[in-house]
């Protein structure tokens, strides 16, 4: 019989499985309407995800996970997140990601120069994910 006091979470990418924990007690991410807290036995829901930290509390501590857009589904206490990138907070490079943050502080300013708004939307989007990573990386 399943234990209905804990939640399966995973995290996946199109390069794989990212997490996985049997014994998450509680799950917090950004979504597209704000931020959802999901315990066992909570509601069926599918939701888009923001680029933000994913926090999986488990067996007393918490792991951080960087989320990079993708959507969240949970029922029967199993919570999937599908995404477009992830990481796990040890896995994170913070000296790459912030050469990431600088190069798409730089896109933005030159195609603000050139008057090029596709391209300092794309490189917005850059920059969000490369801080997210410093971020959930200094946790």
């Amino acid at each position: 019989m399943a234990d209905n006091s804990v939640l399966t979470v995973s995290i996946v990418t199109p390069d794989g499985k990212v997490y996985e924990c049997e014994t998450a007690t509680l799950v917090v991410v950004r979504t597209m309407s704000g931020q959802l807290g999901i315990m066992p036995n909570h509601i069926p829901v599918i939701a888009s995800l923001e680029v933000d930290e994913a926090k999986v509390t488990h067996d007393g501590k918490e792991d951080e996970i960087a989320v990079n857009g993708g959507f969240v589904e949970f029922s029967d206490n199993n919570l999937t997140i599908i995404a477009d990138s992830a990481e796990r907070q040890g896995d994170i490079d913070v000296d790459r990601a912030s050469k990431a943050q600088h190069r798409a502080e730089e896109k933005i300013r030159e195609a603000r120069e050139k008057h090029d708004d596709q391209e300092v939307l794309r490189s917005q989007v850059a920059l969000r994910r490369a801080v997210n990573r410093i971020n959930v990386a200094k946790h």
